[in-house]
């Protein structure tokens, strides 16, 4: 009797050479792509826990990114996560003083969820105009910081204005 034999059928030898649409080989370099940086975004949060939970640490692991992408040291901005009640995603907020930037699954049905506007300081909950991107940017962080550099007028930071380094 074969080891493969002995084992129960949804269990395949991984030294094995099998390939094709039912084997469970991967190439390592694109399971580690897929496991790392793939999210469904667009899987409702809505009475789902762990959903909710997932969403909310990776759109905040996003946003760390995001800050560092745009060059805002530590203690130079606020992070922040409401989960709100079961029915709703709730929202993940990054708020420095000249941008504010949250994320949500509140455009769903046009695939927007990141909200960015300006604001004049993180005690400022209204600020600018919104403006709205798709909740996927949270997949391509430079693009996504092009976009609020565009929006907000943030630049790289370096601990002046924008209006100040112009001067």
């Amino acid at each position: 009797m074969s080891s493969r034999a002995a084992q129960p059928p949804d269990v395949r030898n991984i030294n094995s050479t099998e390939t094709g649409p039912g084997s469970r080989q991967r190439s390592p370099g694109l399971l580690r792509f897929m496991e790392i940086d793939m999210f469904d975004w667009t899987r409702s949060c809505s009475y789902d826990e762990q959903q909710k939970r997932r969403f909310h640490t990776t759109a905040r692991s996003r946003l760390k990114k995001l800050a560092a992408e745009l060059g805002l040291p530590s203690g130079s901005y606020d992070l922040r996560s409401n989960k709100a009640g079961i029915a709703v995603s709730g929202e993940i907020t990054l708020h420095h003083d000249r941008a504010y930037i949250q994320v949500g699954q509140f455009g769903m049905s046009s695939g927007h969820g990141i909200l960015i506007r300006t604001c004049k300081g993180r005690k400022d909950y209204s600020g600018g105009a919104n403006h709205f991107v798709a909740l996927t940017m949270l997949d391509s962080i430079p693009a996504l910081a092009a976009a609020v550099r565009a929006i907000t007028g943030v630049v790289h930071f370096s601990g002046h204005s924008a209006d100040r380094h112009a001067a």
